[in-house]
């Protein structure tokens, strides 16, 4: 499986869908999805359990998929690319804005 070029902690802009235009952070990365913090919210009906004694019905996020967002980078979206950079470590790939060069991480 390929690396990812969405990562945990992210500022991302929805490219697609029905909250297309929304910016949010990434709560989450499953397999090729993405949980992003205020987007694809969906109503969940829950039973009582011990968390919550009355259950009901609980807003929460749904995953998306990580080709209908883009990184955000210096509050314009840009697409992600990968370099071999040289350390005292040795080689090691990081991530880079394609549309100005900067290194992500």
């Amino acid at each position: 499986m390929a690396t990812m070029k969405i990562k945990k902690g992210d500022n991302v802009k929805v490219i697609a869908g029905k909250d297309k235009g929304k910016e949010g952070k990434v709560l989450e990365v499953i397999d090729n999805k993405v949980i992003v913090e205020g987007i694809n919210m969906i109503s969940k009906h829950t039973k009582p359990n011990q968390s919550s004694p009355k259950g009901g019905i609980v807003r929460q996020e749904a995953p998306i998929d990580s080709s209908n967002v883009m990184y955000v980078h210096k509050g314009t979206v840009t697409r992600v690319g990968f370099k071999i950079v040289e350390d005292k470590k040795g080689p090691k790939k990081v991530r880079i804005a394609k549309s100005t060069g900067d290194v992500i991480d």
